[in-house]
């Protein structure tokens, strides 16, 4: 009994130096918490710029939900359009191959098909264009990375260098946005007269 006893008062021993630190530690925070206490009208400060952050995030998601509404609405057949651009491709693919079979060439049969691929094709344009979906011009004129891709340089001395003077595959732009550029060819000067001068330039230097 009396070892119990003395391990009793041991073990309170070792606590009531927890229980001050405890008890300090309470202090500690409740001082803490008096310092941090704000006036009414801190209070009120900081509830006003916790409103004006959540009235500004919703207007900034309100908007950001009229814009992505608004381009669902205009640009929401983006990826059905330029998959239908195949129909053209193929059209004119058809009509190249037609037109360069040397058995058919000059037949009324030929003309006559050419003649419903023309309709069809000018059909074809012109649902496109109801709906905002328009060719880029480019035959004749200034490349422009934005529209065209360049696919070849042909030599053309009769042409500006970076002019379109071949156009491979037709772009088009629905709305304001490019649905797919069109391929062409660029002129550039011939080679020979490139050589030439800058032979005449070697020439000059040794001299």
């Amino acid at each position: 009994m009396e070892k119990e006893q003395d391990q009793n008062i041991q073990e309170e021993k070792l606590d009531k130096p927890n229980n001050q630190e405890n008890q300090l530690a309470d202090e500690d925070n409740e001082k803490e918490v008096e310092e941090k206490e704000l006036t009414p009208e801190e209070k009120i400060n900081e509830l006003e710029d916790k409103l004006s952050r959540t009235f500004a995030e919703m207007e900034n998601q309100r908007r950001r939900f009229e814009k992505e509404k608004i381009d669902a609405f205009e640009y929401g057949g983006f990826g059905f359009a330029k998959e239908a651009l195949s129909l053209i491709d193929n059209l004119e693919r058809s009509k190249n191959i037609l037109e360069n079979d040397d058995k058919l060439k000059d037949t009324d049969a030929l003309n006559k098909t050419l003649e419903h691929f023309d309709i069809i094709y000018k059909d074809l344009i012109s649902i496109f264009s109801k709906n905002n979906i328009k060719p880029i011009e480019s035959l004749n004129k200034k490349f422009d990375p934005n529209f065209h891709q360049a696919m070849m340089e042909i030599e053309d001395n009769n042409k500006e260098p970076g002019t379109i003077i071949q156009e491979i595959q037709k772009g088009f732009t629905i709305k304001d946005r490019l649905l797919r550029p069109s391929l062409v060819g660029v002129a550039k000067k011939t080679q020979e007269k490139n050589d030439k001068t800058e032979e005449n330039k070697e020439n000059l230097d040794n001299k």
